[in-house]
């Protein structure tokens, strides 16, 4: 039974480990995250016990139920069990009623969410905003070319983001923000490996830069104003 002590990090409680539910678990594990996890597969729970031992079998998800597990004490509750719309507007209802501070729940369609946020949960709709998020970077185009040297380096050629033109190196400071390093900056197809942190973004330019995967990513998707 999982139980508050000081309040140091935020606990997650997450229901069923479906696909969206064991990778959001699995991502939680390996932030480090306090979490409990629940699901009436006794293989799936016996899997996910490699990455966190609060992981419980329930055969039954009544109010009665998830109060035995501690799920009550957690900070925010995930439903992750989106295809199965009754048993997800039932244990949202009953983890709302607990007043567990952030209840989240996956919903398979506009019904379905709506129910939920009815109910006073937060509504996430997996499959439509990966399809939306996928949808703007391919439409936004800015990272123009990959190439990974190791599990840690990669470099890439990234459209500069309407955001930074008219910044400087030293104001945007990638590095701090992105864990990115500027090799060189192109623009119409002339080329300076010498980027001062004086140097002023313009339009169209095109960086060249070093870095993990994850931050060059989260500088593409900085938003374009």
């Amino acid at each position: 039974m999982l139980k508050k002590g000081k309040k140091e990090s935020v606990s997650y409680g997450i229901v069923g480990l479906g696909r969206f539910g064991y990778a959001l678990t699995l991502e939680l594990a390996r932030s480090g995250a306090d979490l409990l996890v629940i699901d009436r597969d006794e293989e799936k729970i016996k899997e996910i016990r490699e990455f966190t031992e609060n992981a419980l079998v329930v055969h039954s998800l009544d109010k009665k139920t998830l109060l035995e597990t501690g799920i009550q004490n957690c900070d925010v509750a995930v439903v992750c069990i989106g295809e199965q719309m009754e048993f997800s507007i039932l244990t949202t209802l009953n983890l709302v009623s607990m007043g567990i501070p952030r209840v989240v729940a996956k919903a398979s369609g506009a019904e379905h969410g709506e129910i939920l946020s009815r109910l006073g949960a937060e509504v996430v709709f997996p499959e439509r905003d990966m399809a939306v998020r996928l949808a703007k970077r391919l439409e936004a185009s800015t990272v123009l070319d990959f190439i990974q040297l190791g599990e840690q380096i990669n470099i890439s050629k990234v459209r500069i983001p309407d955001c930074f033109v008219g910044k400087s190196v030293l104001e945007v400071d990638l590095r701090s923000k992105f864990g990115v390093n500027i090799i060189a900056v192109e623009n119409h197809q002339k080329a300076t490996d010498h980027v001062s942190p004086e140097y002023v973004f313009r339009k169209d330019d095109i960086l060249i830069v070093a870095g993990k995967e994850d931050g060059i990513i989260q500088l593409s998707e900085s938003e374009q104003s």
